[in-house]
Formats: C-alpha cells, structure tokens, sequence
C-alpha cells in the first residue's frame, strides 16, 4: 500500500475490496480477506460499508470446511451507473454500465479531420453522453460519475489536458468545458491508464503481477501494471513511449522530435508505411485512417502481397519497440489493444511474435506472452468507468451512506 492519509487508504481499500468483488461475485469475506491480504475485520468493516451505500448484497450462503456457512455479497448492479467516455483523435466512444461494469448502452460520434477544437470535441462528448442516459432512461442522481480518457499528458487533480501533441493541446481545462455540459461528476485521466485497468480487471493481465498493454491507434503508448497495481509515474505521465526513440533522425512526429515509436506503428505511421510500399495501392485512403487500416486487414486475410508487406513491415518497427519494454520490465504479458491491433488482429500479432523474439534477450521473452485484447467492447470506456467508480469512493463521506459533494461537477 502506497504512504497516505488514513483516509487515503481507507478508499483504497474499499476499491480493491470493491474491484474485487465485482471481479468474482458472489464472494464471501473470507475470500476477499485472501485474495487483498486485509485482515477479516477489516474486510468486514469495508464490506458493511458498501452495503450501506447500496452497492452490495448480500445473496445468501456457501458451506465452510467445519464451520459455520459463510455469507456472500454481490455487487448491486442495480445500485449506480458509471459512464466511460473513450475521447480519441478519430471518434468519441461513450458507454453506460451498470454497477457491475456491464454495457448499458453505447454511442458513437465520428471526430472528423480539422474538429479538434476543444469546444467541438467537448460537443460530440455531451452529445453522446446524453444519448446512452436517454436511451436508457437513466434518472441524473443515479449516475455516479463518468470517467472520461483523452489522449496525450493529463493532470487529474485538476482536470487538465496538460499536452496533447497530434491536437497540439496546451493545458485545456477539460473537465471545466465539460461541467458546462455534464451535470455528472467528472473524472479525467488518459487511454494508457484506462486501458491498462481493463486488462487488469477482466482482460488478458487479470491475476497477472506485471504487464505492459500497448496502445496501437492514432497514437501509440503503453500502460504499465507493476506489482499488480497500476504504475501512473510520479506525475502521471508514466507508459509514454510512443514518443521514444526508435529510429535516429527519423520521421519527424507531432511531439517535435523524430524517429518516435508512434511515427512508424501509429495509424497515420502506418499509411505512411504502405506509401512507401506502394504510393498508388488501392488500399490507401489518403484521408482516412480507419478504411486505410481495415482495407489492410482485410488484404491481409486475402493475402495480397503488399498488406502482407506493409503488416511485416510495421510489426517489424513494433517488435523492436516491444522488444525494448519486454528487456526493461521483464512482464508476465504484453497485451496489444485498441482499435489498430483489433482491425489487423492474429496477422499482426504473429509477426509481432517473431521481431520480438528477434531483438528481445532470450530469458525475458521466453517469460513473456504476447497477446491481442480480450475484451470484447471498448477496454478504454471499461477503464473510464473504473475512475468513475474509483472517484466516487474517494467522496464517500466517513459515516456510510452519506457521499461528501464530488471535486468536480
């Protein structure tokens, strides 16, 4: 447990008790007492705090081993809605969950070249935001927050875009702008973070000690879990490495410097990839990044020789990237998630394998996995929730059943 206040930990307690439940529910509180390493009374205390704010119930009872049943609790999916909103340079993705993280309901607003503008992207947020709360017919006090991941450095404390290179963002007071529109509380962190936390929680590094999830998008980065817990960095700014150096004086990227990671594997890096292929290949869309991407996989899976080609080619650049974390951190898993990895999918993935396991020192790699995303929605809207849920632990009032007034409305 990280040094804090008493009442620090006393929420990050309840959350990991929280999270784990709704990992494995029904649970009994010996099992959660197990699986935190928290002593019972504590874990009992906790869970009777959750009863009281209507996120649990309890279900019933299991046998014990030569003693009394135990009680269970399950997550109240009844009890709450979180909202996650997935803010990326092509699209904003909203979904609503239920208590137990289950979809609601989804909305989609296409980001267009040149609608960057903070103000246009804040409007196709609420636009969407209140599109999933009207289709559900969710009432405004029962949402407990929303969780929004927007791409680039982030200031969570005081809900600020600090710098978001491929927008050219300075210091935007996002939750600011978005509070205009949203009367949910807010809660603001970026999709390396979010990512990571829904591998951690039902993905590919659930149970897992230590894992890298790469972001392979518009932009490219990777979230760190290490020591089974989230790694943020000391000013939140850990995983950023898209925007290391992979080719020396290479391509010049929107951060100001060449050669980054993200300029050869990032959706834009790989069009550029395929040009070089072949300028006039019809899978090219010059102004668009997704039917580029999906008319590769699709040549891929019908093996045309230059989407095999420009596939190779970009794994080769990802390999030696991979091959880097794999070296440094020594994880369990590598996950390869977001929407570039899930269009080119199981051919990327095995060509992947194979730069890997050419640059990578041999013992690290051979206790590695390197996996595709499991998560059947978007991990990124999953991980926004769990800031959402995450922050409305944090304004619970000390007496439970009683919520303190939200940071950020």
């Amino acid at each position: 447990m990280k040094r804090g206040t008493s009442r620090d930990i006393r929420t990050a307690n309840r959350y990991e008790v929280l999270r784990r439940i709704i990992a494995r529910s029904p649970t009994s509180r010996q099992e959660l007492a197990a699986a935190t390493g928290l002593s019972l009374p504590t874990v009992a205390t906790l869970v009777g705090e959750l009863l009281d704010l209507g996120m649990l119930t309890e279900v019933g009872f299991e046998e014990s081993a030569g003693g009394r049943p135990r009680g269970l609790v399950a997550v109240d999916a009844s009890g709450g809605a979180l909202i996650g909103v997935d803010v990326a340079e092509t699209y904003v993705r909203v979904e609503l969950f239920d208590l137990a993280l289950s979809v609601l309901a989804r909305a989609e607003e296409d980001v267009h070249p040149g609608e960057n503008r903070p103000e246009q992207v804040v409007a196709h947020v609420a636009t969407a935001v209140g599109s999933v709360v009207a289709r559900v017919g969710v009432a405004d006090a029962r949402v407990l927050g929303t969780g929004v991941s927007v791409p680039g450095q982030v200031d969570r404390d005081r809900g600020v875009c600090e710098y978001a290179p491929n927008w050219d963002w300075h210091d935007v007071p996002l939750l600011d702008l978005l509070a205009l529109h949203i009367a949910h509380p807010l809660y603001l962190d970026n999709p390396l973070r979010a990512g990571a936390v829904a591998e951690l929680w039902f993905g590919a590094a659930r149970g897992r000690g230590d894992a890298v999830v790469v972001n392979l998008g518009t932009g490219v980065g990777a979230g760190l879990a290490l020591g089974g817990g989230l790694h943020r960095g000391v000013s939140n700014s850990a995983g950023e490495w898209g925007h290391t150096t992979l080719v020396l004086d290479g391509r010049p990227c929107h951060c100001g410097n060449r050669g980054c990671v993200e300029t050869y594997v990032g959706a834009p890096g790989i069009m550029r990839n395929l040009r070089e292929v072949s300028p006039r290949s019809p899978l090219l869309h010059p102004e668009d990044q997704t039917a580029t991407i999906d008319a590769l996989a699709r040549g891929a899976a019908d093996a045309d020789p230059v989407a095999l080609e420009v596939v190779r080619n970009t794994a080769r650049y990802l390999g030696a990237g991979i091959a880097t974390l794999v070296n440094l951190l020594n994880p369990e898993v590598v996950v390869l998630g977001s929407w570039v990895a899930a269009t080119l999918g199981e051919p990327l993935l095995h060509e992947v394998r194979e730069a890997v396991g050419r640059h990578a020192l041999g013992r690290p790699f051979a206790a590695t996995e390197i996996v595709l995303s499991p998560i059947p929605n978007d991990p990124v809207c999953l991980g926004a929730a769990t800031f959402a849920l995450e922050g409305t632990l944090r304004s619970v009032g000390r007496r439970a059943g009683r919520r303190t007034a939200p940071a950020r409305t």
